[in-house]
């Protein structure tokens, strides 16, 4: 079914636009596909029989039926518009939701194929007990980042990587964590990943068969990264030693894959009670069906590790998805480059990104037997699902939250990161399983006071073209000041309040809408902030009533 569908579609390119979503980022989808979720006792075929829905064009095109819930894809005509078509069945009282059928991409930057060149041998072979002797183990700076060993040979930032060296002399993994690999399929014949990979278990939602061959090569280059076997004198070697990984196939060969697929994926998955789930993989709009699935899982313990998508944006104010779902047992993962630094296509978010970790010119295996050099998120997100594979291994599963302050406390600060993630830190393996944390600069986030603004800083509302404010105040004895605003409606872009320190440096601008925004802290007892608009859209304005100190 989807493969055809994704070729009629070529796939569509949709003018539909969802709040969050970057205004340059259309969102793709199956042409005259919704999916739709009926109340308790409601059929898709006694609800098309109201003859007053007729107006719609609605038809039943076939049913999802999945262990947790049914669904139901609709197909509508192609004159009606999909829009006010979803706005009518959203209102209708039998409904609970309808959305498009979405489509969903790999989260990556193709790189140089490395299939017949010959792989240089480790120049750091014996390094520890615990290091591989795979021939190309040296190019993998994300394992151990020498400052040489980017494979493009550009300089890096010696130990700027996940430390595993001192991770694997803890644990070096385990076949009984199982991880499941949401993706392209996976070349389960792979010299490098033989005995690492579950085939019988896995699936293919493209073809609706077992086989979940890859014939992309995306699902192989994040399952090697994860589970490349060690010490087998072939090509590289994964995060964990020993791991079984299951293939699930909801993308096809070109790398795109519809919701209903997606669903099917996660909520196969959740049968099977896998540990972890690694999704490096993004698009779409909010989905409710997708979000009830991740959720399914989280219930069921089951981590889910997503890529925080490739679009150089702030997920906080325009959410990428999956990664961006408010699901306890979801880790949003962006791209850290050799030189330690966020890498330029990553999206970011200081509230909705919770970790970053090598993605940036990674080494791993592809389709074929080969080895490839990639670029993006969808690099970034393996490493992350290894690195708790290897704290599954020692520890089993824990409470999703526990999990979640363990990774992101144990990470190591990066000065480039900050505001960027939750804690500002990549990844490290070693810190993770020991439970070191790190001293950490900066405000302690259960020592913030709220001081009430003696006069409130706020346009007049709506406020007029190029207005100018500017307010500064000085708190006596704060180290760390953070802006609360309490409500803004700005034109995004062009208008907008600036947020600096005392001496005048741009911590953030605030622009679009919103309420309730805490910004990023600043260092020292002042605050400045300014407003300035343009010549064109006059909105509300904004209105910041308190601030933060410490």
């Amino acid at each position: 079914m989807n493969k055809l569908l994704l070729s009629k579609a070529c796939i569509a390119i949709a003018a539909l636009m969802v709040n969050g979503l970057n205004a340059a980022e259309a969102i793709r989808f199956v042409p005259g596909e919704i999916i739709v979720k009926f109340k308790a006792g409601i059929s898709s075929k006694n609800f098309l029989q109201n003859k007053a829905l007729s107006a719609l064009g609605l038809s039943n095109k076939r049913e999802i039926k999945l262990s947790y819930q049914n669904l139901s894809v609709l197909s509508l005509a192609n004159e009606k518009p999909l829009q006010s078509t979803l706005l009518a069945l959203k209102n209708n009282p039998d409904v609970e939701y309808a959305e498009p059928n979405y489509i969903y991409s790999i989260a990556v930057m193709p790189k140089e194929k490395l299939k017949n060149k010959k792989l240089e041998p480790s120049p750091f072979a014996n390094i520890n007990s615990a290091t591989p002797d795979d021939p190309s183990f040296g190019k993998l700076w994300g394992i151990r980042n020498t400052g040489s060993n980017e494979p493009e040979g550009k300089a890096g930032v010696e130990g700027a990587d996940i430390n595993a060296l001192k991770a694997w002399d803890i644990t070096k993994g385990s076949r009984k964590v199982r991880i499941a690999i949401i993706d392209t399929g996976v070349d389960y014949n792979h010299p490098d990943l033989v005995g690492n990979v579950d085939s019988e278990h896995g699936y293919n939602f493209v073809s609706n068969i077992k086989n979940a061959m890859d014939d992309n090569g995306h699902g192989t280059h994040c399952a090697g990264t994860i589970g490349a076997i060690h010490d087998n004198k072939v090509g590289v070697a994964g995060v964990m030693a020993e791991v079984t990984i299951i293939p699930i196939k909801f993308l096809d060969s070109s790398g795109s894959g519809t919701l209903e697929s997606a669903v099917k994926a996660i909520d196969y998955a959740t049968e099977l009670n896998v540990d972890l789930m690694s999704n490096s993989w993004g698009g779409g709009g909010r989905s409710e069906a997708m979000f009830e699935a991740i959720k399914r899982a989280g219930n069921k313990g089951i981590i889910f590790t997503a890529a925080a998508g490739n679009n150089s944006a702030n997920n906080d104010s325009a959410p990428s998805y999956p990664a961006s779902y408010d699901s306890p047992n979801i880790v949003s993962v962006a791209a850290l480059t050799a030189q330690n630094e966020l890498a330029s296509f990553s999206s970011y978010g200081r509230n909705s990104v919770h970790i970053a970790a090598p993605g940036h010119n990674i080494l791993s295996t592809i389709k074929d037997g080969g080895y490839e050099i990639m670029s993006g998120t969808s690099m970034a997100t393996p490493h992350v699902s290894g690195v708790l594979g290897l704290l599954l291994a020692k520890e089993g599963r824990m409470p999703h939250e526990v999990m979640k302050d363990r990774l992101t406390m144990t990470g190591v600060p990066v000065s480039g990161l900050r505001a960027k993630t939750q804690t500002g830190s990549r990844i490290d393996a070693y810190n993770l399983l020991t439970d070191t944390r790190p001293e950490r600069n900066g405000p302690k986030k259960d020592q913030w006071k709220t001081v009430v603004l003696d006069q409130a800083f706020e346009s007049v509302h709506p406020y007029k073209e190029n207005s100018s404010l500017k307010f500064v105040k000085q708190f006596p004895g704060a180290k760390y000041i953070r802006v609360k605003v309490a409500k803004y409606d700005l034109e995004s872009g062009y208008d907008y309040v600036r947020i600096a320190d005392g001496a005048g440096n741009t911590l953030e601008k605030v622009s679009g809408t919103g309420e309730n925004y805490t910004s990023d802290f600043i260092e020292g007892d002042t605050v400045e902030m300014n407003f300035a608009s343009d010549r064109s859209i006059n909105k509300w304005g904004f209105k910041i009533l308190e601030v933060e100190v410490q």
